[in-house]
């Protein structure tokens, strides 16, 4: 099978273009776990399958590290994008993709060489019901603020779901924090019953933040986009924020723009970049 490894910010995939070929009767999730796996296979956040759609122009499906599918993912949707623009599957600027989250529209703008350099994706409306996180809890009420005690520390927790999950708080330091040791509690909580990324937030001024997450699944990774749309939504619900203003988010990975609208749609911009390609033999790795 060719593929090609692409990143959002360090946030890194291997995408298969099941447009042109197929998979056998694979185990997509143990194939997810055996390729990016940095010593036996080429080493990644994840697995990307491109194909097509009876909903949207074209499909994509996300499977973390750890086997696990994702609904959605904001670095991946730019990696798939600059991908069907770049390889003439997308013939057009404007095209939707379907995600397991749901259907999402992307905007590619391409520079000189034709080639895509950014890529703006509308990520929807954000969701707060604890059904849709889903949290435990009534399943209509929200959880901004809220006072949670795990393990043996209080966290105060907003969640939001922009197609996965998010729970997100504010700190003084992101990077000094220690979220690879916070993150994983978090995230397995019997709190959230699938499980839930966590992200910290530092609010710099009112048209920037920093941001880290721990992800379900995958654990600390250079850049979430998903997270970043969180982040914001978080940032603004709590009064941190204005709404309509775009919002610089700083991850370890780079920047990416964020924009929730009047409209209540949350908009994301950022790059997308091409690693390397080749081909593997799938059978050599079971």
């Amino acid at each position: 099978m060719l593929f090609t490894k692409m990143h959002g910010l360090g946030n890194n995939y291997v995408l298969f273009d099941l447009l042109k070929s197929q998979f056998n009767n694979q185990d997509i999730s143990q194939l997810s776990m055996k390729i990016s796996d940095v010593n036996f296979g080429i080493g990644s956040d994840g697995i990307i399958l491109i194909g097509p759609s009876s909903i949207a122009d074209f499909q994509m499906r996300i499977f973390n590290s750890d086997g696990s599918e994702a609904k959605n993912c904001g670095n991946g949707l730019r990696c798939t994008a600059k991908y069907l623009f770049d390889h003439n599957h997308a013939k057009a600027k404007c095209f939707t993709i379907e995600t397991l989250g749901g259907v999402v529209q992307a905007e590619v703008e391409i520079d000189q060489g034709q080639t895509v350099q950014y890529v703006t994706v509308n990520m929807g409306e954000p969701k707060f019901l604890r059904s849709e996180i889903p949290l435990i809890g009534h399943p209509l009420d929200k959880a901004i603020n809220e006072q949670f005690v795990i393990g043996n520390e209080i966290y105060h927790l907003t969640c939001v779901s922009m197609g996965n999950p998010h729970a997100i708080f504010f700190v003084d330091d992101v990077h000094e924090f220690p979220l690879e040791q916070i993150g994983p509690i978090i995230e397995n909580s019997y709190f959230f019953p699938d499980r839930v990324n966590v992200g910290i937030v530092h609010v710099v001024n009112n048209c920037e933040i920093q941001y880290r997450v721990w992800e379900r699944g995958s654990g600390l990774t250079m850049a979430c986009g998903t997270g970043a749309c969180a982040a914001v939504v978080a940032a603004t619900i709590n009064n941190r924020l204005d709404k309509n203003i775009p919002i610089t988010v700083h991850l370890p990975g780079g920047d990416l723009t964020v924009k929730w609208d009047h409209q209540n749609q949350v908009w994301k911009k950022g790059p997308a970049e091409y690693i390397c390609s080749g081909d593997i033999k799938i059978p050599t790795l079971f």
